[in-house]
């Protein structure tokens, strides 16, 4: 592996930015139209543009001169599964706030990356994904053309934001280009793009030409003003922060300091403001101090969130009568909560021109947001038990910008997405659309995409079993990632409410390998957490390493958390309420 594919010019905080590099006959060149030599030689010129220099896959007879251009020229990782290939490229765009890009076969290998495009397009993450095709003259003639599939295209448009096929030679670099805008235009999203093999290989001319981006929406001065001046007339305003609250950071903490609000977040909202802010009370408003404080509050403003399932305890939760909402997306508007000002625009630019509307919150209020910030997050310790300890040591061995990548298990739902403190939302990467079995590839790609900061999977041992085959990827590849692998035998958030609500286990309890061994079959260090006293020294010690380190978290031998963790989830006819 050349180490030099990697050295590329950075962007502010260290991460790749869109003019990185270059390519022959990319925007800014002369003379015309470019030729290039096939179509391997034109994606390097695109992904350069884009600024990616990793791309994620598994070569294909019918990918082949794609990926031998890629890792000739910049730096092809060779995952072990598609699904892993779109995850990785997923988590790479999300820890660089840009793009990245994933290269798979057709038929069986872009089915096996549907479901990882499904948490692309859940998330509006910004993924370039190339899949391979049949030769042109073969396309939809049904004969069994080797990897051929039923309407491949309507598949991938079924799981993407953005699909089409490569009509020919000439024609790639407009289709190339137009997924990448697509893509990245907000709300983001996945592009998928078919390229039939013998126009992979065929010559062809370049000519990029403009492409028109969107206009971008924007409320009328009666709308902003109108919502201004129910923002002014707040005494007990809170704040809620979704993802696309991201593109305005700034805005949200001058909000804040004008205010004096307290911010409440989903999710994927953390670190939009640092979350050692102290009006930040975070992924907390279901708990019973969150729902006291929207109970008492008079206005809510929220900003990009859509409100899931999972984080209004099945849409139970009730919000203030008084509710300003804005989002880029215009169907979010109202579709889950009653507003009364529904803003369709920019986050950044709405929160902006709300801004001179601020007025101080009342005597007290600010001091309550600081003192229930403190409360729900001093309980959710208390409530996990030994498990606090491996939060404590997370944090204080990474530094203040790492990324943190969570598959779906119980120490992620129940105080990774919450208690564990993330200060940039580039740190927080996790299956927003609630996958099991994506984290350890999330975690590769995120890694890869900032070689200089530490990142920490935090995986379950039934959700790293779906992709074990990905710690072939890290050994081979090497990033500076802490896999800690949790080992409870089996799927314990299912097991928990079986236990609850059910009269016996169903599928729940797995045969686990011996980590130990597994590790270093792979080439892999390991280490073993069994008590809380172990935790910060092999946190310290796999973090310090610079490279990839499994580390087992012995549940049994650990201890269990003191009450057991079930999901906010419904379960017909046994749950409370039913």
């Amino acid at each position: 592996m050349r180490q030099d594919r990697h050295d590329g010019h950075h962007g502010p905080d260290g991460h790749h930015g869109p003019d990185s590099h270059h390519g022959r006959g990319g925007p800014g060149g002369s003379g015309g139209p470019a030729r290039y030599g096939d179509g391997g030689e034109l994606l390097v010129t695109v992904l350069r543009e884009l600024g990616i220099d990793t791309v994620f896959g598994i070569v294909s007879v019918h990918n082949l001169p794609l990926v031998e251009a890629v890792d000739r020229e910049l730096r092809f990782v060779p995952v072990r599964h598609e699904a892993t290939a779109v995850n990785a490229a997923d988590a790479y765009g999300r820890a660089r706030g840009t793009i990245g890009c994933a290269l798979t076969s057709t038929g069986t290998g872009a089915g096996n990356a549907a479901g990882s495009l499904i948490e692309a397009l859940a998330s509006g993450t910004s993924v370039l994904h190339i899949t391979g095709q049949v030769e042109s003259a073969f396309l939809g003639s049904g004969r069994g053309f080797i990897h051929e599939t039923k309407d491949q295209l309507g598949m991938l448009r079924a799981v993407s934001k953005y699909a089409a096929t490569v009509p020919s030679a000439d024609a790639a670099g407009r289709v190339l280009r137009e997924a990448a805008h697509a893509a990245l235009t907000a709300p983001g999203g996945p592009a998928s793009v078919e390229w039939p093999i013998d126009l992979q290989y065929a010559a062809g001319t370049d000519a990029p030409a403009p492409i028109t981006a969107p206009a971008v929406p924007a409320p009328s001065e009666g709308e902003l003003a109108a919502a201004g001046a129910l923002l002014a007339s707040a005494r007990r305003p809170l704040i809620w922060a979704g993802g696309g609250a991201a593109r305005a950071r700034t805005e949200l903490a001058d909000l804040l300091a004008a205010t004096g609000a307290g911010l409440l977040t989903s999710n994927s909202g953390r670190g939009t403001v640092p979350e050692d802010h102290p009006q930040v009370i975070g992924n907390f408003a279901t708990t019973p101090a969150g729902r006291a404080l929207l109970a008492d509050a008079d206005v809510l403003l929220t900003v990009g969130t859509h409100f899931r399932s999972n984080e209004t305890a099945d849409y139970g939760l009730e919000l203030p009568p008084s509710h300003i909402q804005t989002d880029l997306d215009a169907a979010a508007l109202g579709r889950v909560y009653p507003v009364d000002h529904a803003l369709h625009g920019d986050a950044a630019a709405v929160v902006a021109a709300l801004l001179p509307y601020a007025g101080a919150a009342e005597p007290g209020w600010t001091d309550r947001v600081t003192a229930i910030r403190g409360e729900v997050r001093a309980t959710l310790h208390d409530t996990i038990g030994p498990q606090a300890a491996i939060c404590d040591a997370i944090r204080a061995a990474l530094p203040r910008r790492a990324v943190v990548a969570r598959d779906v298990t119980i120490p992620s739902s129940s105080w990774g997405n919450r208690l564990l403190a993330v200060h940039d939302p580039r740190d927080n990467v996790f299956p927003r659309g609630g996958g099991i079995g994506q984290g350890l590839g999330m975690g590769i790609g995120a890694a890869l995409a900032r070689p200089q900061d530490p990142t920490v999977v935090i995986a379950g041992d039934g959700g790293l079993a779906v992709h074990l085959g990905e710690l072939l990827t890290l050994a081979q590849e090497r990033p500076r990632l802490t896999l800690l692998v949790f080992n409870d035998g089996g799927y314990g958030v299912l097991r928990n409410m079986q236990d609850r609500y059910g009269e016996r286990r169903s599928g729940v309890d797995l045969v686990t390998p011996d980590f130990e061994r597994l590790a270093g079959a792979c080439g892999l260090p390991y280490l073993r957490i069994a008590a809380a006293e172990h935790a910060r020294p092999v946190l310290d010690r796999a973090v310090a390493s610079g490279g990839p380190t499994l580390v087992e978290v012995d549940l049994a031998a650990l201890g269990p958390m003191k009450t057991p963790f079930t999901p906010p989830v419904k379960i017909h006819g046994r749950g409370p309420g039913q």
